[in-house]
């Protein structure tokens, strides 16, 4: 581990970005950097950080763990960088969302404030750390019987966007949207598309 450990810090919310600034940067070591909605990739070639941390809870938090997923795969392993998020982890499919990202570091945003920074290290350092408050909604997620391309096109029809609207976001054809949104309501035994999104949100898969 690098003897000052860079994080960027990507929060939608500015006053929750300077919240969590100042909370890390107690601690000496820690170099952090911070970046909100379009600005992850500028500020990642600017300052490249060993640790991105993310708020899972925040507005847009998908949209923002995509741009880190996307930039970290563009790079290679020793430049990609570790994931951390911060979640409560009341959305047990957000969670499947960041484990298919990569994250190597899930905190409860309820436990002590201290343990943060210390994760952090850990997880710059190659290691891996899990809350235990948060283990049953990842066990939750691991229980999917759908595929992530699946769950991709039934969270989209669940957003109410139309078969055609999925084919065009998603760039595919109209018929393999249809095939996805079948298999979903086969595998969750569902009466029809929607009954599959109501089964798929109870289980906390959407």
């Amino acid at each position: 581990m690098p003897l000052h450990t860079k994080i960027l810090l990507v929060h939608e919310i500015p006053l929750w970005r300077v919240a969590l600034r100042a909370l890390l940067t107690a601690d000496t070591d820690l170099h952090v950097e911070t970046a909100g909605p379009g600005e992850v990739g500028r500020a990642a070639d600017t300052c490249p950080p060993d640790v991105y941390v993310l708020d899972l809870d925040c507005p847009g938090s998908l949209g923002l763990l995509t741009e880190i997923e996307t930039l970290r795969s563009s790079r290679a392993a020793e430049e990609a960088g570790s994931l951390v998020i911060l979640t409560k982890g009341e959305r047990p499919g957000d969670l499947r969302r960041a484990f298919h990202a990569g994250a190597g570091g899930y905190v409860d945003k309820y436990g002590e404030t201290g343990d943060l920074a210390a994760v952090v290290r850990k997880v710059a350092a190659g290691g891996r750390h899990l809350d235990e408050t948060l283990a049953f909604g990842l066990l939750r997620v691991a229980e999917s019987p759908l595929s992530d391309r699946e769950l991709r096109v039934l969270g989209l029809a669940a957003e109410g966007e139309s078969v055609a609207g999925i084919a065009g976001r998603l760039h595919l054809a109209a018929g393999t949207v249809r095939n996805y949104l079948a298999a979903a309501i086969r595998k969750t035994g569902a009466r029809n598309r929607l009954d599959a999104i109501r089964l798929a949100k109870e289980a906390g898969w959407l």
